[in-house]
């Protein structure tokens, strides 16, 4: 075998208690769809021959040094408490230290069932791994934390959903696959061994600038505060913000449901298992600190001293709403063109928000092109605009470089629903011309790319896509 993955797998050195070992499960036809040869060269992974990697990345052949496991973990899904989850889908191949002295995990997504499958087939099908590839590297590229894509490979199988569908597997890789599930499934057991033990390694691996249960819960609050004003700031709603869902470490993980918002309201909802709008776009920072109290919860456990733990796990979750206000307040100002915002900037932003709601204007596009004449254009009454606009005119008079703030934040591309349902659609058909394009042109989102300027276009009422489903 001439593909060279260097691991180094702490987490298979953890107890067995954490996982079960579980090698992937052959398929019938493996073929490479794509590799990320940026995101290979980082992590010191020498690529080999392609139908070797078709292999590899199929999981037909397991790689030197890897140890192959399904990880543990429970979680809350929308609100009701599953006392056991795990990867019922995804074989951790082992992890390494890339060059940037940063240690990931290599997964398996759609390696076939393992003892946490819970009845399912533990397959991927084409669509959702297309889906994953494409919009996580966007994040990548937008500076938003993040799962990364490594490689997509067709199995040559069919899966069964609604209909027979191409099978895949997607090679995910992740700071680590740490949850807030992580944690509940062994407090939840009572198991406080284990729950230390998970405790000390999260903080040696993700935080060791702090010490101990708390202060591993205050650098998971910071962390994710700051992702989620980064998914508020582009438009993202990630559609399935279960605690298993939620990451240690402070990235985006699991893509299911998600979707970009096309014409902006606080209240899109996109996943089609979300029927009340619990994560909806604008309940994600307040879900987000409800996960963090189930992740203070199950920390609180281990503590010799509970009423003092209590105290100060609740003094560091209620810290987290105003925190979110912060760094809400941070990015958007930003997308205004303001570097350093007041709070009396906030009325601003809330008032321009506002505007666009009442008249349908298209999240990215309005902000993308702030300061010229096209961003009226996107309101249904561009008077509405300008009546705003001659209040923030005045406001970044007082800023440095507004045009060079904006510009740094503001994509011209993301990915949108409608295309992301072409490039599915045609790929189905041995067709992958627009996922090869969609993911060159959002690798740059920040540029204009004048070639592809049609990318920035919103969907026509007959493109609009109206809701997105899992793929489980």
């Amino acid at each position: 075998m001439t593909i060279a993955i260097p691991f180094d797998n702490s987490y298979a050195r953890l107890p067995g208690g954490f996982y079960t070992a579980q090698a992937p499960q052959p398929v019938r036809a493996p073929r490479l769809v794509a590799f990320n040869t940026d995101l290979a060269r980082l992590l010191g992974i020498a690529p080999g021959e392609v139908e070797e990697m078709a292999q590899v990345f199929a999981g037909n052949a397991v790689p030197q040094g890897a140890e192959p496991l399904a990880q543990l973990y429970s979680g809350h899904q929308f609100g009701n408490y599953n006392p056991q989850l795990g990867d019922g889908r995804a074989i951790l191949l082992g992890e390494v230290l890339g060059s940037d002295g940063i240690r990931r995990d290599i997964q398996l997504k759609g390696a076939g069932r393992t003892p946490y499958s819970r009845g399912g087939d533990g397959r991927a099908w084409l669509g959702p791994v297309l889906r994953e590839y494409v919009v996580s590297e966007a994040m990548a590229a937008f500076g938003i934390p993040t799962t990364r894509a490594l490689a997509a490979v067709e199995t040559g199988e069919t899966v069964r959903r609604e209909s027979a569908l191409p099978g895949a597997v997607l090679t995910r890789v992740a700071q680590s696959h740490l949850r807030v599930g992580t944690f509940q499934v062994f407090a939840a057991r009572g198991e406080i061994a284990y729950l230390k033990r998970l405790t000390d390694y999260a903080i040696a691996r993700h935080y060791p600038e702090t010490q101990g249960s708390m202060g591993l819960l205050a650098a998971v609050r910071d962390a994710q505060a700051r992702l989620i004003a980064a998914w508020m700031g582009v438009g993202f709603i990630h559609g399935v913000m279960n605690t298993d869902n939620s990451s240690i470490a402070g990235e985006t993980i699991d893509y299911g449901p998600c979707a970009f918002m096309d014409t902006y309201h606080p209240d899109t909802v996109y996943s089609s298992i979300d029927r009340y709008g619990r994560y909806a776009y604008s309940n994600q920072p307040d879900i987000a600190v409800w996960n963090l109290a189930q992740l203070a919860t199950a920390l609180i456990q281990q503590a010799e001293d509970k009423e003092a733990a209590v105290e100060e796990a609740t003094e560091i979750v209620h810290a987290m709403p105003a925190l979110l206000e912060r760094e809400w307040l941070r990015v958007f100002a930003a997308k205004i063109g303001i570097s350093a915002p007041r709070e009396t900037d906030k009325p601003l932003v809330t008032d321009l928000l506002t505007r666009m709601a009442r008249e349908q204007a298209d999240f990215t596009n309005t902000f993308r092109t702030l300061g010229s004449d096209r961003a009226r254009d996107h309101f249904t009454d561009p008077v509405a605009y300008d009546s705003w606009a001659a209040d923030w005119r005045q406001r970044i008079t007082q800023e440095a470089a507004p045009e060079a703030v904006m510009r740094s934040i503001n994509p011209a591309f993301i990915p949108r629903n409608h295309r992301i349902e072409q490039m599915i659609a045609a790929a189905v058909e041995g067709d992958y011309t627009l996922f090869q394009r969609l993911n060159t042109v959002l690798a740059r989102p920040y540029e204009d790319q004048p070639d592809h300027f049609d990318l920035t276009r919103p969907p026509t009422t007959s493109e609009i896509v109206p809701a997105t489903f899992c793929g489980t």
